[in-house]
């Protein structure tokens, strides 16, 4: 039963995660954390944070890692699986479709209008992050106190010297790591 459950929830995710893994962690955060108790919201903070970190899509990564957390082996793969297949069936499809009829103005607009949702998207999954690790919990607190200093001070000093100078993300994450472990150690 929990192999249906765990393929069922990652075809949802690969159905409705239109724009990649980014786009994707609002999805899997709601069948993972709230609608299947499966992990707690820090245990899918982990997961984020590993699939992020490993070579590979990041919707792909969670979903394997995911599944290997709730049933083993055979849980990542049929996690992976549930997770990739509307995928392909998706692209071939649109492939099929773009090719034959990408000179009509309804298909460029179609795409044009799926951008913002695409972005939105993308920001409510980093916003959940951010939250989590500045406070420690899903939502903002009412009254904005318990701010997690060390979290606070590497995200705004990760974000100005991306804005600033524009290294490359992994020397970021790198220099963020290395700040958290000096940081995390002090307080």
């Amino acid at each position: 039963m929990i192999y249906l459950e765990l393929f069922w929830s990652f075809i949802q995710i690969g159905l409705f995660s239109i724009g990649g893994g980014y786009a994707a962690m609002p999805l899997i955060q709601n069948q993972v954390v709230d609608i299947h108790p499966w992990l707690t919201m820090a245990q899918f903070a982990d997961i984020m944070t590993i699939a992020e970190m490993t070579p590979g899509p990041i919707a792909i990564n969670s979903a394997t890692f995911v599944g290997i957390q709730v049933a083993g082996l055979p849980g990542a793969i049929i996690a992976t699986l549930g997770c990739v297949f509307p995928s392909c069936v998706i692209v071939m499809t649109l492939a099929f479709i773009y090719y034959r009829f990408r000179g009509l103005t309804v298909v460029q607009g179609i795409l044009a209008g799926l951008r913002p949702a695409v972005i939105a998207m993308i920001a409510s999954a980093g916003i959940s992050l951010l939250i989590m690790a500045v406070y420690g919990q899903r939502s903002l607190p009412a009254d904005l106190t318990g701010v997690n200093i060390p979290a606070a001070a590497i995200f705004l000093t990760a974000f100005i010297v991306l804005r600033k100078w524009k290294p490359g993300p992994l020397w970021v994450m790198a220099g963020s790591g290395v700040a958290g472990v000096l940081l995390y150690s002090v307080f």
